[in-house]
């Protein structure tokens, strides 16, 4: 690391102009949230292996922000030639950097791998004191990166019609309807997932996330996708021409977007028209006057923005973020049945695990309470780690129809490591299964009908009065969430609390958000919506037919944590009354598995928490039945019988 640091600043030094500071992000040149291992850059210089945060490398100091997800794991990983500051509690990096630097201070970015809104926020942050970015015209990163990751050739795969429940046609027709009413004539579409949705189409170029690296350019009359053409094969390249779609280099989006910009951009000529003209109702589109080009100012990196007129650039969040969080029927109920067959793989992980902490380390189980016998001191010859069962959740998993893969990577983690909101552990280094600790698990996968996403945690011995108060004020908070009904408009900011308040009143809160929204065998992180204490959750009002999760917790550094979470469909209300004739939401859960009894204080519960978690877990028994074998269905019995005061 020091090398790293050492070879980066040498680079500064050379540079023209030599750089006072280098801001090295997380994200790649599509400002996704997880990246290819070639992306991860922040990574490689800093050592702290979240998915988010941003490192700052100055002539003698290397600082990294994150936000309170990671705050125990950046204090875990970073060496000591790094500083941790705290996102929310220290000042932001643009604001450190206006005020520490010094006048005139040069700050070099990578343009590829920062939004045109995160740019502009620095540029006016530091005029103060007449600091400037500059834009280096090669990642230095990547120059001191002897042993990079090679570029993978993964191939595009076309997503059926039977799961996508939309055609390429229909997306484009409502897109360019967008467009027009935006006042614009095109729209670069950088964001990843939102190209792969767009033109139905999935790949393998990101860990746990089917996408494409891909870029995308649609104006009223032409549409664009710009790929490794090695990853395109013959047929997919003929899907793609019968959709009306331009497949070019993904190197040439940059010229080409400089030609949208001066309207010269132009099809070629094998594109064929019949299936473009379709999705402008049969005809070929007029060319528009407008002249103002569409990009989202979040997801579309600098480096492209600086190829448009600013004056002729509508700055506003792609028309395709809401329309993609809007699930259509098709996708709706692929979510549902891959949630269900998810749900019975997390419940054969648990009668295994019931079964093996018993076995194994003498543990009372997943319905008694007790402490281990002293078996667990016995020499094994078997033992379980957090990585081993991980694996073995993963093989339930993947012995399910339409399974593709994990969605992130499987958080498994005993005692402590529990605390630490987003652990991820490694075979080397990870804990030993203790069955006098409190075990939390948050996994989901990928299926061509679906992704999943789903936390549960459970005590295999006694635990103490302490962990089941923390665990049934989560439980509270998550039920009090899911039975919400509200008005059409209102957005995740204003529900946020209703998960909260149960560990407020003891004093007790939690550093993430509440809820995000979930792709169809997409993202597991999908906005634009959100459930959170975070200003942006403002931003979009939850809809029918949005998905989110709801997922409080609380955790205790050096001692355990603890999380729940389901997926959620937000329909619309039948309520009594409509008050101001605005409609009214309420939630609908698809993810299916029990919580665990003894961890609840039942003296705790109100009668409507109780009613619920009884309704909830009939329906947990009557769903999963059918696909588990006998010896299953008598543990799911016992873990979802009612439970009376």
């Amino acid at each position: 690391m020091a090398d790293t640091l050492a070879a980066l600043r040498s680079l500064m030094a050379c540079h023209s102009p030599p750089l006072d500071a280098l801001v090295v992000p997380s994200e790649d040149y599509h400002q996704s949230e997880y990246v290819s291992a070639r992306d991860k850059r922040r990574e490689f210089v800093s050592g702290f292996t979240g998915s988010a945060g941003l490192a700052l490398i100055t002539k003698n100091e290397a600082r990294l922000w994150t936000d309170g997800r990671y705050f125990l794991q950046a204090t875990q990983e970073l060496s000591d030639q790094w500083q941790l500051m705290r996102m929310g509690e220290d000042p932001t990096v643009d604001v450190w950097m206006a005020n520490n630097l010094p006048e005139g201070s040069a700050i070099g970015i990578d343009p590829w791998c920062a939004s045109i809104n995160t740019v502009q926020l620095w540029e006016r942050a530091f005029a103060k004191k007449q600091q400037k970015l500059v834009q280096t015209s090669t990642n230095l990163v990547d120059e001191v990166w002897k042993n990079r990751p090679p570029v993978e050739i993964n191939p595009v795969i076309v997503h059926p019609l039977e799961y996508a429940g939309r055609s390429v046609v229909d997306k484009l027709k409502d897109l360019r309807q967008k467009i027009v009413q935006g006042n614009a004539r095109g729209i670069i579409i950088s964001a990843l997932d939102e190209v792969a949705w767009l033109y139905n189409i999935r790949g393998t170029d990101v860990a746990y996330s089917p996408v494409v690296h891909a870029f995308a350019i649609v104006t009223s009359n032409s549409a664009f996708f710009y790929v490794d053409k090695m990853k395109v094969s013959a047929e997919v390249n003929s899907y793609l021409e019968e959709n009306g779609i331009d497949v070019r280099d993904y190197k040439a989006v940059s010229s080409d977007v400089a030609l949208l910009a001066s309207n010269q951009l132009k099809p070629s000529s094998t594109v064929k028209g019949t299936e473009a003209e379709k999705a402008n109702g049969g005809k070929k589109a007029e060319e528009t006057d407008n002249d103002l080009i569409w990009a989202d100012p979040g997801s579309c990196c600098y480096a492209l923005y600086s190829r448009l007129n600013p004056e002729k650039v509508i700055l506003q969040q792609s028309p395709l973020a809401l329309a993609k969080a809007l699930k259509n029927p098709v996708e709706l109920e692929g979510l549902k049945k891959a949630h269900i067959r998810d749900g019975a793989a997390v419940v054969q992980y648990l009668v295994w695990f019931d079964k093996q902490a018993q076995e194994i380390y003498g543990a009372s189980g997943f319905f008694l309470e007790g402490e281990a016998t002293d078996k667990k001191n016995h020499l094994k010859t078997t033992k379980l780690t957090e990585v081993t069962v991980s694996d073995k959740l993963e093989g339930f998993r993947a012995s399910k129809e339409n399974f593709r893969g994990l969605s992130f990577p499987t958080i498994s983690s005993v005692g402590p490591n529990a605390a630490i909101m987003h652990y991820s552990p490694e075979a080397e280094t990870c804990a030993e299964f203790d069955p006098d600790s409190i075990y939390l698990f948050d996994s989901g996968a990928q299926y061509l009908d679906g992704t999943t996403d789903i936390t549960r945690t459970v005590h295999f011995g006694k635990p103490s009065a302490h962990e089941k108060a923390c665990y049934t004020a989560v439980l509270k908070g998550h039920i009090g969430l899911g039975n919400a009904r509200f008005p059409n408009g209102t957005n995740g900011h204003a529900l946020d609390i209703l998960a909260r308040v149960p560990l407020w009143k003891s004093g007790l809160d939690y550093r993430h958000g509440t809820g995000h929204g979930i792709g169809s065998y997409l993202n597991v992180h999908e906005g634009p919506h959100s459930i959170s204490f975070r200003p942006h959750a403002r931003n979009v009002p939850l809809q029918a037919s949005m998905t989110v999760t709801d997922e409080p917790g609380y955790y205790e550094d050096g001692n355990f944590g603890i999380r729940l979470e389901n997926v959620l469909i937000v329909n619309e209300a039948d309520t009594k009354f409509n008050f101001g004739d605005k409609g009214y939401l309420q939630f609908e859960h698809i993810t299916w598995a029990p919580y665990q009894r003894k961890l609840i204080d039942l003296s705790l519960l109100v009668p409507e928490e109780l009613e619920w978690l009884n309704t909830y877990h009939a329906k947990c028994k009557d769903i999963l039945a059918p696909y588990l074998d006998e010896s299953e269905k008598a543990w799911l019995k016992r873990a979802t019988e009612p439970i009376s005061v």
